[in-house]
């Protein structure tokens, strides 16, 4: 089964790809671990790679093209993958209909407030990278990790100004997205990304279930 997940930051993309990935034993496949993996390689495309994230430069569609075709190409995609952040861009969806074909392509919707709420209340303990939720998994003692007792720290990333400028980046960029798959001849699904964990867990499973 070939699957592509798209959903903005805070969507619950990560969370619900593992298991998807682990149900129908598939690679899970996300443009993070693409970059990392390039990066550690140190072959000429890693190289490529590092120095523009060292540079806080955004990679390139022609370059995370090409590292999505390799990766795509690897022995454990023969019989299916999961796609998490890619495609970003028209650009790169016309391109990856030239690597491979499609079976679905669900889109987790999450209202914007909900997802201010759930990246807003993160905190870390950045020594032994810890997560905590305000709201969802809060802390024993108020800002303090359960183990340490150290402080804990809210991402620059996680505040509500940072949270509104990436969301506004992402629609920029994936509303032409979506609007392109909506009109062609794959099969597109919007799902509610605000219901709980295991109940979207399980509308996907049932989506999922039907194409296989």
């Amino acid at each position: 089964m070939r699957i592509v997940l798209l959903g903005c930051p805070g969507a619950g993309k990560g969370t619900q790809a593992k298991q998807i990935a682990e149900r129908y034993h598939i690679p899970h496949i996300s443009t993070g671990d693409i970059l990392r993996s390039a990066i550690q390689s140190h072959n000429d495309l890693g190289k490529k790679v590092k120095e523009v994230v060292e540079q806080g430069q955004l990679v390139s569609d022609d370059l995370m093209i090409e590292l999505v075709k390799n990766r795509l190409q690897a022995d454990d995609c023969k019989n299916g993958f999961l796609l998490d952040g890619f495609p970003r861009t028209i650009s790169q969806a016309k391109a990856l209909e030239e690597m491979s074909g499609i079976d679905v392509i669900i889109n987790i919707a999450v209202p914007e407030a909900e997802i201010i709420k759930r990246l807003s209340g993160r905190r870390i303990h950045l020594a032994s990278g810890r997560t905590y939720h305000v709201l969802f998994h809060p802390p024993k003692e108020a800002d303090k990790d359960d183990v340490t007792g150290e402080p804990l720290i809210q991402r620059p990333d996680d505040q509500e100004e940072a949270i509104r400028k990436r969301l506004m980046v992402y629609h920029a960029d994936t509303a032409p997205l979506q609007n392109y798959y909506q009109q062609s001849s794959y099969q597109y699904i919007n799902i509610d990304g605000a219901q709980e964990v295991q109940t979207l867990q399980q509308a996907l499973f049932n989506i999922l279930d039907s194409q296989s």
